[in-house]
């Protein structure tokens, strides 16, 4: 029996794999039902990939987009939709290019998918928490009706990472893998929001006001230049949502180096420099700046209260001065919100911990896989793509290790 643990999307594909090679497999996990992630990240669009060029996909994995990719080059975003299809569930590409299910929700991808491994034979254990090992290498589990041991030919921990501790991804696992010697980097945030002290004003009047078409400009320590464009949201703490999220790793990266980061706002990307300049040097007459800002830049609303949040007199002094400043208006972040807030975490099962097949070196016969793992990615598709494609990894390494094992006897 191969037991997998963890019943969220990398080790429901795990299970796939080996219950389609004809492996016994049984999954257990700590909630009341599996995939509670999945289904709640779905809420309000399941977006199960990306439609853009391979090369520029894979660039969203970042420093560890060798790693990744191995894992794309057999199940990438065209792998993922002809198995949703399989599901029954047909996808289609929007306008932004991520890819959707048809009927843009996750509940009956989940339904088909646990049908089918159902009838493969897998069996599933809800509310059984994994604890770690006992001395003979058992799998112990606490559970309803108290401690349980199981036995299994091969493990596969699907443990989710830090983030959304209420779904069941609560990153206990880790100090029970530190305690057999793997190595862990410590969990982030990830796909998170940041805190930035506002005013009392700001606070009281714009909280929960979304600031659409706006482009943001990061430089990292290294000097490198990052640039996105999207909307945000304004929250009583600081700042959230996709634009955020998509810059959201150099960010944090960059308060870790640096303390704190700044984080560049064109409010008017649609407009040059000197265009915008010369929109608002026309002639106030008894125009308050206000009215001149939204009848001459388009600037009001949510986006004029920022612009009075982070300038200074001076910035608001001249048409030369003021379109810079609208151009680049400095925002400074002091801090990623919580890990449990993240939609993701950073940080894991370092790489270095595990063979070419996903397996610990200091436990053989154990494999990871999904958001356990020491990469991240941003939304968009990206996050999910990775975690069936490791499920399926992991899978994979299961049945080379048992059909190695078999050969040997």
């Amino acid at each position: 029996m191969v037991a997998v643990i963890g019943g969220g999307p990398a080790g429901l594909m795990a299970a796939e794999v080996l219950s389609a090679a004809g492996r016994r497999v049984e999954v257990f996990d700590a909630m009341p039902s599996v995939g509670r992630k999945f289904l709640l990240a779905g809420r309000g669009g399941l977006n199960l990939t990306h439609s853009e060029a391979p090369a520029l996909f894979l660039s969203r994995y970042g420093n560890r987009r060798t790693e990744v990719g191995a894992w794309l080059d057999a199940f990438g975003p065209q792998q993922l939709r002809e198995w949703a299809q399989g599901l029954g569930v047909e996808t289609f590409v929007g306008s932004s290019g991520r890819v959707f299910p048809t009927e843009m929700k996750a509940a009956p991808l989940l339904r088909a998918w646990l049908h089918r491994l159902r009838g493969a034979g897998v069996v599933f254990h809800a509310r059984h928490r994994w604890l770690g090992w006992d001395a003979d290498g058992a799998l112990r589990f606490d559970t309803p009706a108290g401690a349980s041991k199981v036995g299994a030919d091969a493990t596969v921990l699907a443990l989710g990472g830090g983030s959304w501790a209420r779904l069941g991804s609560d990153g206990a696992w880790v100090p029970l893998l530190a305690a057999r010697g793997v190595r862990i980097q410590p969990l982030r945030p990830a796909n998170c929001g940041f805190d930035v002290p506002w005013s009392e004003h700001l606070r009281r009047h714009f909280a929960g006001r979304p600031v659409k078409a706006v482009r943001a400009a990061f430089v990292a320590p290294d000097g490198t230049r990052i640039e996105r464009e999207g909307e945000f949201l304004i929250t009583e703490h600081g700042i959230e949502g996709s634009l955020v999220y998509a810059l959201a790793a150099p960010l944090r990266d960059g308060i870790e180096a640096a303390g704190g980061a700044t984080l560049q706002l064109d409010l008017a990307p649609g407009r040059t420099l000197q265009r915008l300049t010369d929109d608002l040097a026309h002639a106030r007459g008894r125009d308050s700046l206000s009215n001149h800002l939204r009848r001459r830049a388009g600037i009001d609303g949510v986006k004029s209260a920022l612009l009075h949040e982070c300038a200074t007199a001076d910035d608001l002094a001249g048409p030369a001065r003021l379109a810079a400043i609208i151009k680049a208006l400095p925002l400074r972040l002091l801090a990623p919100r919580p890990l449990d807030e993240a939609i993701s975490s950073a940080g894991g099962v370092d790489f270095a911990a595990l063979d070419e097949t996903l397996m610990l070196r200091a436990v053989p016969g154990t494999f990871c896989a999904g958001e356990m793992l020491d990469w991240e990615a941003p939304t968009g598709g990206y996050l999910l793509t990775a975690c069936l494609a490791s499920g399926r990894a992991a899978g994979r390494g299961v049945l080379r290790r048992l059909a190695e094992a078999q050969a040997a006897q």
